[in-house]
Order: structure tokens, then sequence, then C-alpha cells
């Protein structure tokens, strides 16, 4: 875990490096301090002898300065490394996400995802910060002053064999009963996120529903056992504080006690013992930020853990090294293909698919919900891999395609597209960002999409809100198609993407199909007949698996399914028009 994280470090090692060099030698400055301030007391104040003061005196100002600049110079040098630190390492997850599969994706929330990138790195970047600083000082501080201090008086210093013991055995208690509950809290972090993007995504829903007391009391109940678990871990680790401060100044009253009685009794001088003291105060300072430490590891181990998770995370789809860079035509088969988007799931999500689509063919899909009508076309722009079978685009098998090149050339228009803020013109050049104007008002003009565009005051440069808010359903929809078409596909995928289009419209968009664009094999899955009716070919899937193949007036006369949904459209145009 700990070489995953480090290899997000690159550029930032010097400064990490540099961090625990200058706290060693400010630690080096500070144990020698007191030593000198015995010195002033014995040799200079005991003695009225002010030469020495001004000697020792210098001597001390000196180190102090250089102390100093040593303890500036690592907060610079560590605050460097541990931001620089979680920049790159949130640079590398949101580089890793990007290459998952959908089945990556899958696996984790979106929420979950957010919190991991976000809360999870700042905690993880506090830790590396603590242990390059105080994780390097407070081991040094104890074994430097505990060193001081038995030069000063090893029969005092047996105090520390009393204390350090029970010290230990505290942190280790409370450690082991805080580290579930932060496991606990990690998790209600990703529930909230998730809770809270459902509720930003769906807003309009929610207040059309009026559901905001539900979202409310959900968005409470997160809030509520975070709270509830957080709260209950802090209270154990502040326990830490005033256990660790009762034992250090038990330990300094009885240094104090009995050095006293060696100073009048002799043994020990004033000035030996005021260093003895200053290092208890160190050597007991140095066991408080070592249970710091070791609490904000604590804290950050599953944060850790969690973001090693997402960099490990390998993609379920990956192109092969000789990787086949072009896709020579639209021509698509299903050799018997099977699918299913676990190993762990019993039943198939398709099951036997074998049907051959020749380039430039125009395919109509039809199916009730849950038929698997997005699950054959998300296998072939190779969004999830088939289980069993052969899938091959113009003529070879999607695995051995580079995949950028290949879903390049696959383009897919959802039935809930994304748009994203920008112009228009900003939005379709996510299908090509070298497009020219004329393209662009091409393509606009094959998806129908001109006639409004061209009736808003700023045309192509109108601006659209985060997710196409300021635009209807419909003008969305074929906003998708023109960006899908601007791509030069040799496949185009429209998986219900115009099921918010008026009739005439969705009319419109096929025949500039049929002439604008001959030579795309276009795969149509709606739910409205008339969409597909005058496609080449029609597939019925049902429960997985093909049901039927052929033309409109084929399939109304040899398939059941196909004429139920026919008739049932059919009537309940009728009645629409009655």
């Amino acid at each position: 875990m700990i070489k995953t994280l480090l290899a997000s470090l690159r550029e930032y090692k010097k400064p990490a490096i540099m961090t625990p060099i200058l706290v060693a030698m400010e630690v080096m400055m500070e144990t020698l301090i007191p030593t000198i301030m015995a010195s002033i007391i014995d040799n200079g104040i005991m003695t009225k002898n002010m030469d020495n003061i001004l000697h020792y005196g210098l001597i001390l100002l000196a180190m102090a300065m250089v102390s100093l600049f040593c303890g500036w110079a690592n907060g610079v040098t560590a605050a460097k490394a541990s931001t620089g630190f979680a920049k790159n390492l949130r640079h590398d997850m949101y580089y890793k996400i990007q290459d998952y599969s959908f089945a990556n994706i899958d696996k984790f929330s979106t929420g979950s995802l957010v919190t991991r990138i976000t809360t999870d790195v700042t905690n993880v970047q506090m830790a590396f910060q603590m242990c390059t600083r105080i994780a390097v000082r407070a081991p040094l501080m104890f074994i430097m002053s505990l060193i001081m201090a038995i030069r000063i008086s090893p029969t005092l210093s047996l105090i520390f064999l009393v204390a350090f013991p029970v010290m230990m055995i505290a942190m280790g208690l409370i450690i082991k009963t805080v580290f579930p509950l932060f496991k606990k809290v990690f998790e209600g972090y990703d529930k909230l996120n998730t809770t809270i993007q459902e509720n930003l995504n769906g807003i309009r829903v929610v207040k059309s529903f009026v559901r905001e007391d539900h979202e409310i009391n959900k968005f409470q109940e997160d809030v509520d056992y975070i709270f509830k678990n957080n709260s209950l871990a802090s209270r154990i680790m502040n326990l830490s504080m005033p256990l660790m401060s009762l034992i250090m100044y038990s330990c300094i009253l009885f240094i104090s006690y009995k050095g006293s009685e060696m100073v009048i009794f002799g043994g020990l001088t004033t000035g030996q013992l005021t260093a003895l003291i200053t290092y208890v105060n160190q050597i007991l300072m140095s066991f408080m930020m070592v249970s710091m430490v070791i609490m904000m590891i604590t804290m950050s181990q599953a944060d850790a853990a969690r973001i090693v998770e997402v960099l490990q995370e390998e993609s379920t789809i990956k192109a092969p090294d000789d990787a086949i860079t072009s896709v020579k035509d639209g021509s698509i088969d299903f050799n018997h293909v099977s699918f299913k988007y676990s190993p762990n799931d019993e039943a198939n999500a398709l099951t036997d698919i074998d049907i051959h689509i020749k380039s430039g063919e125009t395919i109509g899909v039809i199916g009730g919900t849950g038929s698997g009508k997005t699950s054959f076309v998300s296998l072939i722009p190779r969004l999830y891999d088939i289980t069993e079978g052969e899938l091959l685009v113009g003529g070879v098998d999607v695995r051995k395609y580079d995949l950028s090149a290949l879903r390049d050339k696959v383009a897919m228009v959802l039935q809930k597209n994304t748009l994203f803020s920008g112009t228009i013109k900003e939005n379709l050049r996510w299908g090509n960002a070298n497009a020219s104007d004329d393209q662009i008002e091409h393509v606009c003009h094959i998806a129908c999409a001109d006639e409004f565009i061209d009736k808003m005051p700023d045309g192509y440069n109108t601006y659209i809100e985060q997710g196409g808010t300021n635009v209807s359903g419909g003008q969305k929809q074929r906003l998708c198609i023109a960006r899908a078409l601007l791509k030069n596909p040799r496949v185009l995928i429209l998986d219900d993407s115009t099921s918010a289009v008026d009739t005439h419209t969705d009319a419109l968009i096929r025949t500039s199909f049929a002439t604008e664009i001959p030579d795309v094999t276009k795969i149509i899955i709606a739910q409205r007949i008339s969409s597909v009716e005058h496609c080449d070919r029609i597939i019925v899937l049902d429960k997985g698996m093909i049901n039927g193949v052929g033309t409109h007036d084929a399939l109304l006369q040899t398939n059941e399914i196909y004429r139920q949904v026919y008739e049932s459209q059919q009537k309940g145009g009728i009645s629409d028009e009655q």
C-alpha cells in the first residue's frame, strides 16, 4: 500500500527527503540547548562569571537561530511535498478512473469515488505531512533527550521505564477502539455524497413529486450517522491528551522532588536539574507527538486503503500490445455471443446472440424492458466484454482493436445523453475537436437541430447550462445526434435517442440518415414501431435472446411479440386522435 501511494510523490521527492533532514537538525539543536543552559547556570550564574555567561549565551543564541531556521525550512519543504503529493494522487486517481471500463465503474458508486478523490486524499495528505515532520521529530527527540537525561542522572531516568509501557498500552487500546469507527465514518461520507448527488441531479423530479421532506430526511439520516460515529471516535481519541498529560506531570513531579534532594545533598547541580526537567518535558512531549501521529495514521489508514483500491483497480477491458488502429467498415457479426455483467451473476443478460449486419445496413431493435437492448449495443464499442462467443466489427474481433480507435468509429447516442456547460459549438466539437463551422452546420442539418439553433439569439454560440437544462429533451437529443455524427463513425447506435422527438422530426431524421450517411451502419433502438418500421431489418429481443429477425411486414406475419407491440401502438394512436 505504501509503495503504491509513494509512487505519486514523483517530482516532490526532494522536498520530501529534505524535510526529515531539516527536522533532525532542528531536534539536534533543541536537545543541545538545555545543556548550554545548564552551563550558563552552573558556570556563569552560580559562579557569577560574566565571561562564561556571555560565552555560553552567544553559543545559545547561535543554536537558537539554527533551530529557528531549520524549523521554518522544514515547514516549507513539508508543505510543498505534502500538497504536491496530494495533487499527484488526485491526478493519478482521476486518470485511472478515465481508463475504467463500465464494469469497473459499476464496482464503485459515484459518491464513493468523489469522496476518495477529495476527503480521503486530504486526510492522507495531512498524515503524510505529519510523517515527514512529527514522525521523524518525535523518535529523534525521544532518543536524544533520553541519552542526555541518562548522562545527567541514570537513576532518575529510570522513571521512563515505568511511563513508557503505560503510555503504549493506553494508546493501543484507544487505537483498537477508534479504527472501526473511522471506517464507518468514511462509509457514511460515501452515502452522503451519493444522496446529495442524486438529489441535485434529480431536483426537478424531487420538486415535481413534492418529495423535499423525504430527501431532507435521507440527508439528515446520513449526517446523523456520520456525526454519531465521528463524535464517538473523537471523544475516545481526546482521552489520549489528558492521559498523556497526567503521566507527563507525574514524571515531572517525581523528578523535581527527587532531583531537589540530590541538589541539596549533593550528586546533582542546579543547572543539571533544570536541564533534566527540560529533557523530561521533551521526552514526554515526544510521547504525545507519537500518539498524535499514530492517531492520524490510524484515521488515514482507511483513507489510504480506499485510495489504493482505486489506483490498483485494473480495467477489465484492455487493448492488446499490437492493437489494430483502423476500422475497415461498419459490418457487425455476433457469433453466438453470450454476456453477463458479473461472473457472479447467475443468469446471462444476453444468451446465444447470432446475427450478422452488413456495412451500411439500418437495423431496428425492439424489445420490452429488460430484454437486453442496451446490453446488445454496449458490446459493439466494447464498453463491456462478451462472456462467450465472438463479436466482430469490420471483420475484426473487437478485443483486437485499440479502444480509442474502435470507439472513435462507433458512435453511441443514448436516451439520456449529457451536454456540458459551454456553447453549442463547444459541445458539438466533443465529436471532433477540429471540426469546421461548415461541418458543424451540416451534421446539425442531418439531425434536424439547425431548425431550433437558428432561432436562438446567439445561434451556435448559445451557452448551454450544465446538463443542458436550458434546452428541451428533444433539442438535447438532436444535439447529441449531431455530436455523434461529427465523429464520422462507421457505426451509429441510437439507443432510444429520439424518444423525446416528435414523430414528424423523427421521420425527417431517418430520411436524412438514408440520404446523407448511407454507408454508415445504423442501429436504432426504439419503443415506437414507427421509428424502426422502415429499417432494412428489425431484431426482436426477449429475455436476452433473439426472438425474431426480419422486415416490418415479415415480423407482423411471423412474430407474436412484434405484432402485439404494433397493434397496441396502433390502438393507442387511434384513441389519441379521437
